[in-house]
C-alpha cells in the first residue's frame, strides 16, 4: 500500500502481522537495483530460444541418427554454432511430448560410456513435421532477415 501524504510506503509482510515504514526512496532504489541485477545475471548468457524453434531444433538433430537425450542437446549446440544452449529443464519435457505427438519413438540402449540410456529416433510423422518446421522456419528467417536490414 502506497501512502501518497507523506514520502513512505507501507510494506505488509507475513500476513498482516509486521507493517515496516520504507521512504519511497529507497524502495526505488531497490527496484532498481533488482533490475541491475537481472541485467548483469543475463549477460552471458547464450541466446534463449524464440517459442517453437525448440521443436525444429530437436527433429533436425534428430534427421540424421538417434540420439540419446544429451546427444540431442550436443547435437542442437553443434548445429547451431554454439548459438543455442539446451538445458535438460527444457529438453526433456519436450522430447516427452514430442514423443506422445507421434514425431518420435524412443528405445533404451548403451550410451558411448556404457550407461543405459533413452534413445529417440524420428517417425514418419516426425519426418512430416520436420518439413512443415522447416518451411515455417526459413519463412520467419527470412521475414527477421528483412526487419534486420530494413533501416
Amino acid at each position: 500500500m502506497w501512502s501518497f501524504g507523506s514520502a513512505t510506503a507501507v510494506v505488509r509482510q507475513r500476513r498482516w502481522r509486521l507493517v515496516t515504514f520504507v521512504p519511497i526512496d529507497i524502495l526505488y532504489e531497490m527496484s532498481f537495483a533488482h533490475i541491475d541485477n537481472q541485467y548483469e545475471t543475463m549477460k552471458g548468457k547464450k541466446t534463449d530460444l524464440l517459442q517453437g524453434t525448440l521443436d525444429l531444433l530437436v527433429l533436425q538433430a534428430l534427421a540424421p541418427q538417434p540420439l540419446h537425450g544429451l546427444g540431442v542437446s550436443q547435437r542442437i549446440n553443434q548445429i547451431t554454432k554454439q548459438t543455442f544452449e539446451v538445458k535438460p529443464g527444457s529438453l526433456f519435457p519436450a522430447l516427452h511430448r514430442m514423443e506422445e505427438a507421434g514425431w518420435l519413438k524412443s528405445y533404451w540402449g548403451e550410451s558411448e560410456n556404457n550407461r543405459r540410456a533413452k534413445f529417440y529416433t524420428l517417425t514418419k510423422a516426425g519426418v512430416r513435421q520436420l518439413e512443415t518446421e522447416t518451411q515455417d522456419g526459413e519463412r520467419i528467417s527470412i521475414g527477421i532477415s528483412s526487419a534486420l536490414s530494413a533501416r
